[in-house]
């Protein structure tokens, strides 16, 4: 929603700008894609790491009491 108001803003502002940031935005989204899907993986592999390393303490605390 803020991005739709900034984008608004922008067009009362400098509507040429706003018009080529409004075309320019998939072709931006699109040469993104590929680095958030290596981010997703990399968070993907920490997380394995870090539940792998945490694994003796928690098998160590026993059962969740509720």
């Amino acid at each position: 929603m803020w991005t739709f108001f900034l984008w608004l803003v922008l067009f009362v502002i400098a509507w040429p700008v706003a018009l080529l940031a409004l075309i320019l935005y998939p072709f931006v989204w699109l040469l993104m894609l590929p680095f958030r899907l290596v981010g997703i993986g990399v968070d993907a592999v920490f997380q394995t790491l870090r539940a792998i390393l945490l694994l003796p303490a928690r098998v160590m605390r026993g059962p969740a009491r509720a």
